[in-house]
């Protein structure tokens, strides 16, 4: 499967808080060596009230810019890594020829060197217009750039930002200047980070070049979530069925592929690399456990099978080694000082079968955050988007349908079993016995008909209708719930409308659910079910928007997005390929970290339900630029909205409409 690794999107130019380039100096804009050198004191020194005589190391003193790099030392000291790969920024003259790598230490954004260190004046607002002008394709001062260590597969590249315009001259030049000023050229490639620059690419002379879908094939590690944690390491064979696959909190799973359905571990090491807004991804960082994709990790680990290790994941680097007493201890200490998740008391006493429309944040207590979120989004009325049309089951039918049916007495029984609430497989054997009966009882008439007169509210019954589930323990800040629950697509007529509304009741009790209610600590016998009915479009296009940049948690203007054609199913599985963006809301810029190449797409079977189809859009983009941008400026304004920068946001397009179908906090980010 295709290798998604994020620490790419941080490489294009203008990257985190920087549209495109900067003005060009001036020739009289020479500075002396002090201004242009950083003081960088050793450790144990005291710069500050002096406290600390005796103590101080020597200091080191470098300028804010070279005019090359000679060696791997002088790369290390002007470069920075983040999200596994280490990169540096110059700005090359296009009037003098000068080059500068500056330090991005001291200068994070182009912009700020040119206008700190070579142009020495304020950034106003009609001189940063100025800079802008050098993202065009006329570029009249100069260019700027990245040089980047993709340290995990040994690789060198250069880069633009993805909105910029440069032409075959301009890379061209670039090459030819790093050829005569970085230790590494003769290793380095153009890597263009849009559809743009890739024909730029491919009509450059004499310059290599790398796509970033070769780059994610090469990696052999990436880590989807960093961190530590200690645990059994368990080796899951790829012969058992997923079905048949049960795991406790401390174990660290190595998995041949990745699951689309995971109880809480310590800890998730898999061969075939999933994407980043996968259900098991947003788990993982909602569980706040170490996620990675290793090559051949089953063989390299066999070692520890069956030990207790200790796992830290990193962006470039993963440590996985017997764990110490004191690191076992650490780690039983740090779970147990994990506060409490308090889900939504509910509302038994309200029974009307709401509308979307009519809905707001205040009415998760009747229909859960799933359905009051998409409310609150009506309300606000945003413009360039949409959302399908729906009504709410209220929890009271939920709570009813237990009573009615002496469900509620089994749902205590299981909980009040101790056997139950050590073994796992037990666990599992029992709640898809309370699964099946809360599916299989009788639905009560009443509800039915009210189903019935929402349906035809929503238009001809005889049309296709999503039933969601919208749980209390469901998207809440502390508390995602991604992919705990089932959705039952394309539903057609009445009584497999009301079926599959006890069908997603029954999921309230999944063992992917419960347990992870109970890993945060959540009361089980204070969570009720709801349901979703809403209309569903034939998305040509579908996908997951994460209002965070993947690598950089302080990057606020670059989304990522990830998108398949047809229906969004296999995009938030984790298994299929997606296309891949960063896209930034506030300079319109798109870089492109991969294209889907899956052969086949979901679509609406005519008879209710979904099918496969061949895909005629394979290596192609799923989103235009249009689109794209159009999706991060609506994810934008959904942030403001929620009064929450960060996002996990479900969306999918027919033809060019954008509709919005969930919107949720991300949960770890």
């Amino acid at each position: 499967m295709h290798r998604l690794v994020l620490a790419l999107t941080l490489i294009a130019c203008g990257s985190k808080k920087e549209p495109p380039p900067a003005p060009t100096p001036s020739p009289d804009a020479a500075m002396p060596d002090a201004a242009r050198s950083v003081s960088v004191e050793g450790p144990g020194s005291d710069s500050g009230s002096g406290s600390g005589v005796g103590s101080a190391m020597p200091v080191t003193v470098r300028k804010i810019y070279v005019d090359k790099i000679p060696d791997k030392e002088t790369f290390d000291a002007y470069s920075k890594e983040l999200g596994g790969e280490r990169f540096s920024k110059f700005v090359l003259d296009l009037k003098t020829d000068a080059i500068y790598y500056f330090d991005v230490n001291v200068y994070p954004v182009h912009k700020d060197f040119v206008f700190g260190a070579l142009y020495k004046k304020p950034k106003t607002p009609s001189a940063v217009r100025l800079v802008d002008r050098n993202y065009h394709e006329v570029k009249p001062d100069f260019m700027m750039c990245y040089v980047v260590h993709h340290v995990s597969v040994d690789q060198w590249t250069f880069a633009y930002w993805a909105g910029d315009q440069a032409t075959p001259a301009h890379v061209a030049r670039a090459y030819k200047k790093i050829k005569a000023t970085f230790y590494a050229a003769d290793k380095i490639r153009f890597r263009p980070d849009s559809d743009h620059q890739v024909k730029v690419a491919k009509a450059t002379t004499g310059v290599p070049f790398v796509l970033n879908d070769e780059l994610y094939k090469a990696q052999a590690y990436t880590a989807f979530n960093q961190g530590s944690s200690v645990g059994k390491l368990r080796i899951v064979p790829a012969e058992i069925p997923e079905d048949q696959l049960t795991f406790t909190p401390d174990e660290i799973v190595v998995l041949k592929a990745v699951l689309s359905d995971i109880t809480p571990v310590a800890g998730i090491i898999a061969e075939t690399f999933s994407t980043p807004l996968s259900h098991l991804s947003l788990r993982a960082k909602g569980w706040k456990i170490p996620n990675i994709g290793l090559v051949d990790a089953q063989k390299k680990l066999e070692q520890f099978a069956g030990k207790v290790v200790y796992f830290e994941a990193k962006g470039t680097t993963h440590t996985i080694r017997i764990a110490t007493p004191e690191e076992v201890q650490a780690n039983a200490h740090k779970r147990a000082a994990v506060p409490k998740v308090t889900i939504p008391k509910v509302d038994l006493v309200s029974d009307d079968l709401r509308t979307l429309e009519k809905m707001r944040a205040k009415d998760e207590v009747i229909f859960g955050p799933k359905s009051s979120n998409l409310g609150e989004i009506i309300h606000a009325k945003l413009s360039n988007m949409k959302v399908p049309p729906g009504f709410g089951i209220p929890f009271k039918y939920y709570d009813e349908h237990l009573k009615t049916n002496g469900l509620d007495k089994q749902i205590n029984a299981l909980l009040d079993d101790a056997a139950v609430q050590k073994d796992p497989a037990l666990r599992k054997a029992r709640l898809e016995v309370l699964r099946t009966a809360i599916a299989a009882a009788p639905i009560d008439k009443e509800l039915c008909a009210k189903v019935e007169t929402g349906l035809h509210s929503l238009g001809p019954i005889a049309q296709g209708v999503f039933v969601r589930s919208s749980t209390n323990a469901e998207d809440l800040d502390n508390f995602s719930g991604a992919g705990l629950h089932d959705t039952l697509p394309n539903v057609k007529g009445l009584e497999p409308v009301c079926n599959a509304i006890k069908f997603v009741w029954a999921s309230t009790w999944t063992l992917r659910a419960y347990d992870a209610r109970a890993f945060a600590g959540i009361d089980q016998r204070t969570v009720y079910g709801s349901a979703l009915v809403q209309v569903g479009v034939p998305a040509t296009a579908a996908g997951v928007v994460a209002t965070i940049h993947p690598t950089d948690p302080d990057d606020e203007k670059n989304y990522t997005i990830n998108a398949k054609s047809g229906l969004g199913i296999a995009v938030v599985d984790g298994r299929k390929i997606p296309e891949s963006l960063i896209v930034s809301w506030y300079n319109r810029g798109i870089r492109v970290l991969s294209r889907s190449d899956e052969p086949t797409m979901l679509v609406f079977d005519a008879q209710g339900g979904v099918h496969e189809i061949p895909n005629p859009n394979t290596g192609k983009p799923v989103l235009s630029d249009q689109m794209a941008v159009q999706l991060a400026q609506v994810s934008k304004r959904l942030t403001e909205v929620f009064k929450n920068k960060r996002l996990d946001i479900e969306w999918v397009y027919v033809g060019e409409q954008l509709y919005i179908v969930q919107t949720r906090p991300l949960v770890g980010s």
